[in-house]
């Protein structure tokens, strides 16, 4: 068993492929895999919970529910005083399941149909509540039982070990179980246990917030085994290396950021994106950083280090371009210039809006990323844009959102939220978990964009690097977030200069 680690490209499964996996785990043991996973259960909630007195099992109708029993059985033989609550017939279950009941009444474990309210309320922080009402296959509204299971665990003061996904959160997407309304009711687990393979659903959306720290017990199942291909890989993290001695700064690429529409053209002048995109690429290690202003004026706020040039003395072929960040409507006119003519392009922002609005543009941009690597960087909303439905279609599958853009656009696609998601053409996407709400500003997707184009004019000029660039730029941005000491505020500016 391990708990979930950063440093490690842990593969993702979805439901299907654990079912899949299931048969052939049992063929390789003796021990019924649901006993297994019961065991691992109660294993993790002594290593969590050394000292509880009381455990209370919530048990739901399905397989969940019968790991739920199994490991109260063994935590009853261990000494524990333990009550199961058990929200179903026991008849309606699957076969594995019923034995495990079976098994729990022989032993002698306290089994109930109704919530154990006064033994509850003798519980406290030292105790355990264990979470095995609903398992991966989830996909429906809570019923009545299962809401009251789920607002006791959250009043009680005993942690909240869940089994496989907290239940309320959708194991593949990561949103609330029946939409994403305000009157939702999910259990806020202080540890989850995955068991066979971690599900995506803990990695995106409210699953950071819901899942506690996650643990994997893979029950026998080795990644490299490649019996399954899996929907995606845990993204690695981001570490710094050495410039060499023998290089100078051509040798680390030239960025250049078009963006930063003028105050005239709207009233609200948005040229400090670009200067944030401009200054993360700096901060990053590009060679050199040139700033190409869409208001047609030179900016007095950007970095001296940052050169300043006028749109069209820009070499594109030559360059490798950040383009959209603070744009506004006058991206339009130079972006089939850009997509044209840049080695290498990072789209972002208003540029992102410009190709969602233009089919000449849309068309444009899948033209040139056939044979120009190409990186866009969406949030949720861009993406929906881009692929004609509203921003909770993309929410409620983040992978598929993210690998129909990819190939839509035969690019790299970089969807950025909780879970930032990296996709491209040929590539099994990845997850990212560095990161937390406090990039939740303006800005800090602009850093991104400058810091992704910093990465990818450092390396060589094909799509595998641009995914590589990505993927790297947005583990750094992440683990940048992570690292921010709690006392001072975190600022986009603050962010661009403190990259290296």
């Amino acid at each position: 068993m391990h708990s979930l680690s950063r440093s490690h490209a842990w593969p993702i499964l979805g439901p299907a492929q654990v079912r899949q996996l299931e048969p052939l785990l049992q063929s390789l043991s003796p021990t019924p895999l649901m006993q297994s996973a019961g065991l691992a259960c109660a294993r993790l909630a002594l290593a969590v919970a050394p000292h509880a007195r009381r455990i209370w099992v919530a048990a739901g109708p399905g397989n969940n529910g019968g790991d739920g029993l199994e490991a109260a059985l063994h935590l009853h033989l261990w000494g524990k005083d333990v009550t199961v609550s058990l929200i179903a017939s026991p008849e309606s279950g699957p076969s594995d399941a019923q034995l495990a009941l079976q098994r729990a009444q022989q032993a002698g474990v306290r089994i109930q149909a109704s919530l154990p309210t006064d033994w509850l309320q003798q519980m406290d922080p030292q105790d355990l509540c264990i979470d095995a009402l609903l398992g991966i296959g989830a996909t429906r509204p809570l019923s009545a039982d299962l809401l009251a299971c789920v607002q006791a665990m959250n009043n009680c003061l005993a942690p909240v070990l869940a089994i496989d996904v907290p239940t309320g959160l959708n194991p593949q997407s990561g949103q609330w179980l029946g939409g994403d309304s305000g009157d939702h009711v999910a259990v806020q687990a202080d540890h989850t246990l995955s068991l066979i393979a971690i599900q995506a659903g803990l990695l995106m959306g409210h699953g950071r917030d819901a899942s506690g720290q996650i643990w994997l017990d893979n029950l026998g199942h080795l990644p490299s085994q490649k019996s399954v291909t899996p929907l995606a890989w845990l993204n690695t993290p981001y570490s710094s290396a050495p410039k060499n001695h023998a290089s100078h700064k051509g040798s680390h690429g030239d960025v250049a950021v078009v963006g930063g529409e003028g105050m005239a053209t709207h009233g609200m002048g948005m040229t400090g994106a670009a200067i944030l995109a401009a200054t993360a690429a700096l901060h990053a290690g590009a060679g050199r950083v040139i700033l190409s202003l869409l208001s047609g004026q030179a900016s007095e706020n950007a970095p001296p280090d940052v050169m300043q040039r006028e749109f069209k003395r820009l070499e594109l072929e030559k360059l490798h371009v950040v383009c959209g960040c603070g744009g506004g409507s006058a991206v339009q006119e130079v972006l089939p210039e850009v997509m044209q003519r840049s080695a290498q392009l990072v789209l972002d922002a208003d540029g992102l809006n410009a190709v969602a609005q233009e089919s000449s543009l849309h068309q444009a941009l899948r033209q040139r990323s056939k044979a120009q690597p190409t990186v866009i960087t969406p949030h949720p909303l861009e993406a929906a844009r881009l692929l004609g439905c509203n921003t909770a279609q993309v929410q409620n599958d983040r992978l598929k959102a993210a690998q129909e853009l990819a190939e839509r656009f035969q690019c790299c696609v970089v969807l950025k939220g909780s879970g930032t998601v990296i996709a491209a053409p040929g590539h099994t996407p990845r997850i990212n978990i560095t990161g937390n709400g406090r990039l939740a500003i303006g800005g800090t997707g602009d850093v991104l964009a400058g810091l992704v184009g910093a990465r990818m004019a450092q390396g060589p000029n094909t799509l595998e690097a641009a995914f590589d660039a990505a993927c790297t730029a947005v583990a750094q941005h992440g683990q940048m977030a992570d690292g921010w000491p709690k006392e001072e505020a975190l600022t986009a500016s603050r962010l661009a200069q403190s990259l290296v």
